[in-house]
């Protein structure tokens, strides 16, 4: 019977023991990452201008870091590194190079233990840029648009010429008619001075 109580009472010991255990650890192993912008493993096409690592327990900003780096190691977040509860968020740079990334991160719990660790994602940086294909289309806008205010120029010219040479028509056309008038005047004055000598011979000849 002793030998019963003194195994129980072992039993008793061990198991409290072995739950104070798993109390303790328990939270330690509790905070981990559950989830990730982008996600680890992701494949990216478009360059994202921030990361962000979410835990299951509210982070601090006191000790707290977020890093990431290209695949030369260059460290490419900006620095501003903000907490919102369980999800921490760090800016970056603009991306150029394609290969992997590594996103570390060690983040400080007030409630739990901190969450460490890192994980990769792959940017695929386009081969070639289209940015260069609209500096052509401006450049070639712009001889079209002076062409085209050319044109505009030369027309306009043509019909103020147009005009000039139209009043000028007008005008020469009526010194003509006055000069045709003029002469026709003449003329019959002419006429009329050779016609009153004659009748004068013939009255005296009477």
């Amino acid at each position: 019977m002793k030998k019963m109580q003194i195994l129980r009472g072992l039993m008793a010991v061990a198991s409290a023991g072995f739950v104070a255990t798993l109390m303790t650890a328990s939270p330690a192993s509790a905070n981990i990452l559950t989830g990730s912008s982008p996600a680890a493993g992701a494949v990216l096409a478009v360059a994202p201008n921030a990361i962000s690592v979410t835990g299951n327990s509210p982070l601090s900003e006191q000790g707290s870091t977020l890093s990431v780096t290209d695949p030369t190691g260059l460290q490419v977040d900006d620095g501003s590194l903000t907490i919102n509860e369980s999800t921490a968020v760090i800016g970056l740079k603009p991306l150029t190079a394609a290969g992997v990334y590594t996103v570390t991160y060690n983040l400080v719990s007030a409630t739990d233990a901190p969450l460490m660790g890192s994980y990769t994602f792959l940017f695929n940086a386009p081969a070639a840029i289209s940015s260069p294909t609209p500096t052509p289309a401006q450049s070639s806008a712009a001889p079209t648009t002076k062409v085209n205010h050319t044109v505009d120029i030369f027309v306009i010219i043509l019909m103020v010429a147009a005009v000039f040479v139209g009043l000028f028509l007008l005008w020469y056309a009526r010194m003509l008619i006055r000069e045709q008038q003029e002469n026709k005047r003449r003329s019959r004055s002419r006429s009329k001075k050779v016609s009153r000598p004659a009748r004068t011979k013939n009255t005296d000849e009477d």
